[in-house]
């Protein structure tokens, strides 16, 4: 069983309006009773799953949030659940076990994980680990905001406009840019201004920031002509 002892919460993270989630996958009753209760008394939301099939099968929340897994867990394993939410950077993971597994601590680590606690753990360490995770994942969930509202911007603009952000960005001159499209200097500027206007770029390295920024939001392809 999980050594826990209440100790004070030293209040650190700030909150924001939705309550922050605190995912619970572990195999063994007591533990997720004792962390949930640590959870919810910390003013977090728990919620909590026996295993990684258990945990899948919950609805992905968009507050700030982390998981709590067990290295061990009755199917999947906590480094096989680790490799299947990879792609939610907005949930750091923090791994549990009951030994110390060099070789999967840094596996765990190696995936990115967030933080690695060996149980017995105070209560006052998981709940560190917790305010750094939420911290992060706050971090996380303002940076896709930012990359959302970014693609909405990009995504209306015409497709004429999208190639001369793509030719700008990569440092042509307005007139190579006339040259490469077929359309006169006059013209790429006309485009040039209005796409700048949609983007909402008060200068054209904010615009090149912006560019990288939707090309690292992984959703949209910026075209890049070579």
């Amino acid at each position: 069983m999980m050594n826990l002892k209440h100790a004070s919460c030293r209040q650190t993270l700030h909150q924001s309006p939705a309550t922050p989630v605190v995912f619970i996958v572990d195999g063994d009753a007591s533990v997720r009773q004792a962390l949930e209760s640590l959870i919810r008394s910390s003013g977090w939301e728990p919620r909590s799953a026996g295993s990684a099939d258990e945990f899948l099968a919950q609805e992905r929340t968009l507050r700030p949030s982390c998981l709590l897994v067990e290295l061990e867990l009755p199917g999947s394993s906590g480094l096989d659940l680790q490799k299947l939410v990879a792609d939610r950077t907005d949930m750091p993971i923090i791994f549990m076990s009951t030994r110390a597994d060099i070789q999967a601590t840094v596996q765990a680590m190696k995936g990115g994980a967030f933080e690695f606690l060996v149980k017995p753990v105070l209560s006052e360490v998981v709940l560190d680990a917790i305010r750094g995770a939420l911290e992060r994942s706050e971090a996380a969930l303002r940076q896709l905001v930012q990359v959302h509202a970014l693609q909405e911007r990009y995504e209306s603009l015409s497709r004429r406009e999208r190639e001369v952000m793509g030719l700008l960005v990569r440092g042509r001159l307005n007139k190579q840019v006339g040259g490469e499209l077929g359309i006169s200097e006059i013209t790429v500027k006309a485009h040039r201004g209005k796409m700048m206007r949609k983007m909402r770029a008060s200068s054209f390295a904010e615009l090149v920031t912006m560019a990288a920024r939707l090309r690292g939001g992984a959703d949209i392809a910026i075209p890049m002509p070579s």
